[in-house]
């Protein structure tokens, strides 16, 4: 599979077969955020998430962003799946819990991720006057922060359990797990982040490199599925 997949890498990068690395094969072989087509958010939602997992997590001279890892394609699959059907969702739900209850609340992650996109937009747009994707940079920075120290109030526009912070970790967790995940879940494209982090990811055995303390591991990551970077 990975001969087939290193040619097709090669054809597309007009290299030679034996040029191709393997971590050129499982970038040239995972989903263009460009053009993929989510399955779950719609198109404004997307724009609007992937504007956050971009600052969340940036790229830079040392590692892939959120956008180069694809974060958003595991978000969408992760939501647009069964993600939460297994919750109890009986009330009541107290608006104001303790932290000692747990989750308490009367929406699944595919809903709380809709509410909270439309009223990030909503309050962006009262804000700014234009949507989160087309704010600078700073603006974007400073928007978020205020949702992670709980300054944007969801109330207002008639929403009593999603709030601005409870939606800011959300995303912010969603998008370290797309990070950070093995690439059959959609995110780490060409596991960018393993590599980045030196991650051996599901080898079988490094037993032999566990005693050796600041010894760079030698060998790059492999995939559940096996495929080697």
């Amino acid at each position: 599979m990975m001969g087939t997949a290193a040619i097709a890498a090669a054809a597309a990068m007009g290299l030679p077969y034996e040029k191709v690395s393997a971590a050129q094969v499982l970038n040239a072989a995972a989903p263009d955020l460009a053009t993929y087509t989510p399955s779950f958010f719609t198109a404004a939602e997307f724009a609007t998430l992937c504007a956050m997992c971009d600052r969340l997590i940036p790229a830079d001279d040392v590692g892939p962003g959120a956008l180069e890892a694809n974060v958003p394609i595991f978000i969408d699959m992760q939501i647009g799946g069964d993600l939460g059907a297994e919750w109890y969702m009986q009330g009541p739900f107290p608006t104001d819990p303790s932290p000692l209850m747990g989750f308490q609340m009367p929406h699944r992650p595919q809903e709380y991720f809709r509410i909270g996109l439309d009223l990030t937009e909503r309050a962006v747009q009262e804000r700014y006057n234009t949507g989160f994707a087309d704010l600078t940079d700073d603006q974007k920075d400073e928007f978020l922060t205020a949702m992670d120290k709980g300054e944007v109030d969801f109330t207002p526009y008639g929403e009593d359990y999603v709030t601005g912070k409870f939606f800011f970790s959300q995303v912010l967790a969603e998008t370290r797990n797309g990070y950070l995940s093995d690439p059959m879940y959609g995110g780490n494209k060409g596991m960018g982040a393993w590599i980045m982090l030196g991650y051996p990811g599901a080898r079988a055995s490094f037993r032999e490199w566990v005693g050796q303390h600041n010894v760079k591991y030698p060998l790059g990551p492999v995939s559940v599925t096996g495929m080697r970077a």
